[in-house]
């Protein structure tokens, strides 16, 4: 005979003492944050500090760091900290310097000096450039140096003319006479006996007998040539004239220049560079002394600047670090190539694009040389060649700054190519985990570059020690916003909250900005409430929250409505077959927001499909078609071993119009499909999540709260009548940190939170009969939830060979006499 069921033992509920985990304030110390010192901010992030402090202290060129973590973890804070306090103990790097390369103008040269002498390096130089015109003025214009060059000039002009006039008086013993014309020197024929050479005019010429022409012409033939002879000797008698000009302008400069360098000479004696730098421009001046003023003041027009006069003579000061104390820590913001590597700015001549070494600007590469650089990742990856740029510098050791186009050998366009700079840094990259591990996967060189990953926590264990030193870093975020103390309760509730963001009763977040906003919320509700408040308390915290979720309460509250109205078919009271309330979460604007969401399950004789019509319909996840799959398989292992699994059904989120993932629902899915199967209804007062494996276990779901929470407002809505409740995970039970209305409601025993562990629980639950366990033959109490699945299967089984074989009718009439696997003994 089989076993009669016996009567239904029910999943206790949950006392209310355990759907919240309060924080105990009587071990706090304090009664309030004034009192407490500030935390390092490192609370919890022993493992990434750590990791920070190898990463920054190793030599390598290739051990930089990424730090990684959620955002809002506080990775930006606690890292700035360390490198500032790692930053004070280094030396301050040198001022670089570019000046202008005389020897190949395209091409500055870099100067490095000591911290602080590159501003006065450049000043040396402007005012070099504002004595160097009047110098240059005063010793050329001096007396000596003015009748030196008139000297030269009269004997210049002196010794042609003597050479001219010496062969005007050798010409006349030909009848000819040397005459100046506009056109140049000409030989005309002379009167005879004229005490000074008188040319002849045409007539008198025609007038001579033709012999005697014909003799002056021959003359004038030969003495031209002589002429030309003497001519050509000019150009070379004004060229030693030009020189010995040049030469008396060099020995009037040198002293002067002398002069004006001998004091910066001096001072830079122990920098060679600055010492080359000094012979270079002396030479340039002494060069372009003559020819190259009405240049220079060219230039000075057409760059528009002050103290240009002489712009090949200026310093460009890239990176000043006079003010400085340690090494460099920066932070670039906006990571763009031009950024971090520096660019070549141009001016617009006459239409034309032109720079020069004044018009190069220093990127956050330069800034940070000799210390610390910090990027955010998500920023750097959105600008185009920033990463490419930044790998090729941190390989090559030297920032050279180049337009993207010619980094990659684009463009055929004339610019400047500054000398490098050697890089000697530490990058510290800050990023999320995803962006981290894809970079690992796909890009060979970042592993080779950043082997130190720094992995921020997300939370940490809630023990009485670590509350205290939660409290501390409250304390430490409140002064850093200048906001009110917070008084203990207050701190209490913020532990509270801080469980319920980690979404587990026994961790507290690490999300300082998710913390810091809201008790930046609070300050200022408790100074709208009381203008002379001190102190923050428990009732401004609870108020901060309460106005956060009435801020973004539009969206559940339409949900909510629209069950409220019939629109969306909810039920919350009666019971039914192949149906039930799933619990669901979304994600809107970083909050969470829970509701019901009613699925249903159909079955008929198939053959073992089980139908996800929300993947049918390419409006279910991965994630949940796999969750369909499992507890298909657990259906077929537990029930079907030795027969095959000959029903089909369907599975469904009514109403349901977008993309459904996870597999949270699995377990609510699992039973609706049961109640389908044996016809047993499901009460609607009770919703459920859960996953389930293959096994039938049930295993732990996210946003417990949020969907407790958003069942227990459909059904308050509509009134608790003490019926009502949710099905959730055992192992989700740690996760629970409910509202107080909820906790309260419970405590009242108006609503009731069951742990299941198994299917077989929740089934016990939801329909009131109890799933049944197998005795030692192996046996079902009989009218169990199991044995009613085993004989549904089996008499369908039954009905798909009988319709195989083509005796469908037949099925019914047998079916009392089959002995399906399982239940052989039952029948």
């Amino acid at each position: 005979m089989a076993e009669e069921a016996p009567s239904p033992v029910f999943p206790a509920a949950l006392p209310a003492e355990r759907l919240r985990a309060r924080c105990d304030t009587g071990h706090f110390t304090f009664a309030s944050t004034a009192e407490l010192e500030d935390h390092p901010g490192d609370l919890g992030q022993e493992r990434a500090m750590e990791a920070l402090r190898f990463g920054l202290a190793i030599g390598h060129g290739d051990y930089h760091v990424f730090v990684l973590g959620e955002a809002g973890c506080g990775k930006h804070a606690t890292t700035f900290r360390m490198l500032r306090e790692r930053a004070a103990n280094k030396p301050v790097p040198p001022d670089l310097c570019y000046v202008h390369n005389f020897d190949e103008p395209l091409h500055p040269r870099l100067l490095t000096l000591p911290a602080g002498r590159g501003a006065l390096f450049r000043a040396d130089m402007q005012a070099f450039i504002r004595e160097l015109k009047p110098a240059i003025e005063a010793a050329l214009g001096s007396a000596p140096h003015s009748e030196r060059i008139e000297a030269l000039q009269d004997a210049h002009k002196a010794r042609e003319d003597a050479a001219l006039r010496e062969m005007g008086e050798q010409c006349a013993n030909d009848r000819l006479a040397l005459l100046q014309t506009t056109e140049g020197f000409v030989f005309m024929p002379a009167r005879e006996g004229a005490p000074r050479p008188e040319a002849l005019d045409a007539e008198a010429f025609a007038a001579l007998p033709e012999a005697e022409r014909e003799k002056i012409e021959a003359a004038i033939d030969a003495w031209s040539g002589r002429l030309a002879a003497l001519l050509d000797e000019f150009p070379g008698w004004r060229a030693a004239l030009r020189e010995a000009l040049v030469k008396a302008a060099r020995e009037a400069l040198t002293p002067a220049l002398a002069h004006l360098l001998r004091e910066p000479r001096a001072r830079y004696a122990d920098l060679p560079g600055v010492l080359a730098f000094f012979a270079a421009v002396e030479k340039d001046v002494l060069d372009t002394a003559v020819s190259g003023i009405a240049r220079d003041e060219e230039e000075e027009d057409n760059d528009g600047e002050e103290n240009t006069r002489f712009p090949r003579y200026q310093v460009k000061l890239l990176v000043d670090h006079a003010t400085a104390s340690g090494a460099p820590v920066i932070f670039e913001n906006n990571p763009g190539y031009g950024n971090l590597i520096g660019r070549i700015e141009h001016v617009m001549q006459q239409g034309v694009q032109v720079s020069h070494f004044n018009l190069i600007r220093s990127g956050a590469l330069h800034r940070a040389n000799g210390g610390y650089l910090v990027v955010d990742a998500a920023r750097l990856f959105t600008q185009p060649y920033a990463w490419e740029g930044l790998k090729r510098t941190l390989r090559s050791g030297e920032i050279r700054i180049e337009p993207p186009a010619e980094a990659q050998g684009w463009s055929g366009a004339l610019t400047l190519e500054p000398q490098p700079v050697p890089c000697a840094l530490k990058v510290v990259m800050i990023g999320e985990r995803e962006i981290y591990y894809t970079l690992m996967e796909s890009d060979p060189e970042f592993a080779e570059l950043f082997k130190i990953a720094a992995d921020f926590d997300d939370d940490l264990p809630r023990t009485p020690e670590n509350e205290h030193e939660y409290a501390r870093l409250l304390a430490m975020l409140a002064r850093a916003a200048g906001l009110l103390p917070l008084e203990r309760a207050a701190v209490g509730r913020m532990v509270e909250e801080g469980a319920r963001i980690a979404e587990d009763a026994g961790r507290l977040t690490l999300h300082t900005r998710k913390l810091s906003d809201l008790m930046r919320e609070a300050d200022q509700h408790a100074r709208q409430r009381d203008a002379t408040t001190c102190h923050i308390d428990r009732a401004a915290i609870e108020a901060a929250l309460a106005a956060r979720a009435r801020r973004v309460g539009r969206y559940p509250a339409q949900v909510r409505e629209s069950m409220l109205d019939g629109t969306t078919l909810i039920a919350t009271q009666g019971a039914r077959a192949g149906q039930i309330n799933g619990l669901v979460v979304v994600e809107l604007a970083g909050e969470l927001f829970g509701y019901p969401a009613r699925i249903s399950a159909t079955v008929r004789l198939g053959d073992g499909d089980v139908v996800d019509i929300e993947r049918e319909s390419d409006l279910g996840g991965a994630i949940h078609s796999k969750g369909v799959m499992i507890l298909s398989a657990f259906l077929a292992a537990r029930y079907a071993r030795h027969q095959p699994l000959s029903l089909s059904a369907s599975l469904v989120f009514e109403q349901s119009y977008a993309q459904v993932e996870g597999d949270s629902a699995s377990l609510a899915e699992l039973c609706a499909l049961l109640s389908a199967l044996t016809r047993l209804p499901i009460e609607q007062r009770l919703a459920v999540t859960g996953s389930v494996n293959q096994f039938g276990e049930v295993q732990v779901i996210g946003g417990v709260n949020e969907k407790i929470e958003g069942f227990f407002d459909l059904c308050a809505a509509r009134g608790l009548d003490g019926s009502h409740g949710a099905v959730i995970p055992a192992a989700s039970v740690r996760h629970l940190m409910l509202r107080e209305d909820v906790v309260d409601a419970a405590r009242a025993g108006l609503f009731h939170i069951y742990p299941v562990s198994t299917v077989d629980e929740a089934m016990t639950v939801l329909t009131g009969v109890p799933a049944g366990e197998a005795d030692a033959r192996g046996l079902m109490p009989k009218d169990s939830i199991n044995d009613k699945v085993a004989r549904a299967l089996a008499s369908m089984t039954f009905a798909h060979h009988a319709y195989a074989d083509g005796g469908g009718s037949g099925a019914r009439r047998r079916d009392n006499r089959y002995q399906g696997p399982g239940i052989r003994d039952q029948i």
